[in-house]
């Protein structure tokens, strides 16, 4: 762990490059931080999708969660407007994760498996 003076004590901006990655102290335009968390992303899946559904943090009202899919993050937004469109209801992407409104498990999990992907129901 940085100690806070070293935190704190890196450049920000300069006047030579502009702005500055917090993380990687380089140029943002030769930061690769974002590519190297995606691969990472990546790396960790398993292979299988998870469909559950949460109610935690929204006043009651049920989303459908789909975690695990292997594919970047361009590909994610695309697949997750393809299902929303499929279910008829609105969703967010946030951090790799498909949020879609409503129970709509079956209807997921027969649209991802006919597009070739190993879904499992998870949660209760």
């Amino acid at each position: 762990m940085a100690s806070l003076k070293e935190q704190l004590g890196g450049l920000v901006y300069s006047t030579e490059h502009g702005d500055t990655c917090p993380e990687c102290r380089q140029p943002i335009d030769d930061c690769r931080c974002v590519e190297a968390a995606e691969q990472a992303r990546l790396a960790d899946l398993d292979g299988i999708v998870r469909l559950r559904r949460e109610t935690k943090g929204r006043k009651g009202k049920g989303v459908t969660l789909i975690e695990g899919v292997p594919l970047p993050a361009d590909a994610l937004k695309t697949l997750a407007k393809a299902l929303k469109k499929r279910c008829g209801t609105g969703g967010a992407l946030k951090d790799g994760v498909i949020e879609i409104q409503g129970d709509q498990r079956e209807v997921l999990k027969a649209e991802l498996e006919q597009r070739g992907y190993r879904v499992k129901l998870a949660g209760g």
